[in-house]
This record gives structure tokens, sequence and C-alpha cells, in this order.
């Protein structure tokens, strides 16, 4: 979707939000029931979308609400 986005800044972003380390985030948990809401998420994807993830859509990260995914997502590597 993007090469803008590293894997860090998808991390560290999520992590802001959830107001937390980014190393406290595990790849495959879920990030809703970490305390993510959709007012959260839709504030990642317009932050994401400014930084060059265009396509992104709010489903695209709430069908899988996890970090592993959505880096994939939006950097094409791994969490």
């Amino acid at each position: 979707m993007s090469q803008t986005l590293s894997p860090e800044r998808v991390r560290a972003d999520v992590a802001e939000l959830l107001g937390c380390d980014p190393d406290e985030i595990a790849p495959e948990e879920n990030l809703m029931d970490r305390g993510l809401d959709s007012v959260r998420l839709m504030t990642l994807v317009e932050r994401w979308r400014a930084s060059g993830a265009t396509a992104l859509e709010f489903p695209d990260l709430a069908e899988r609400p996890e970090l592993a995914h959505w880096t994939a997502l939006l950097t094409g590597e791994a969490a």
C-alpha cells in the first residue's frame, strides 16, 4: 500500500494512541482488546493517509486489528 511508512513508525503511532511503550505491543495482539477504539482507529487512518497510504480505508484496519497485519499492509514487512 505504501512504502513511506516504516514498521517502527506504525508501531510508534499505535503505541502513542494506546499510551504505552511500543515494545509492549505484541504483533498478533488484538489492538481493540488493548483499548484502541474506532475514533483512535480513524486517527491512524488519517495520519497514515497523510503519510502516503492514500488508499487506506477504515475497514482495512478494523477487520484485523493486529499490529503484524497493519505493518504488512502498510509497509510490506512483518511487524
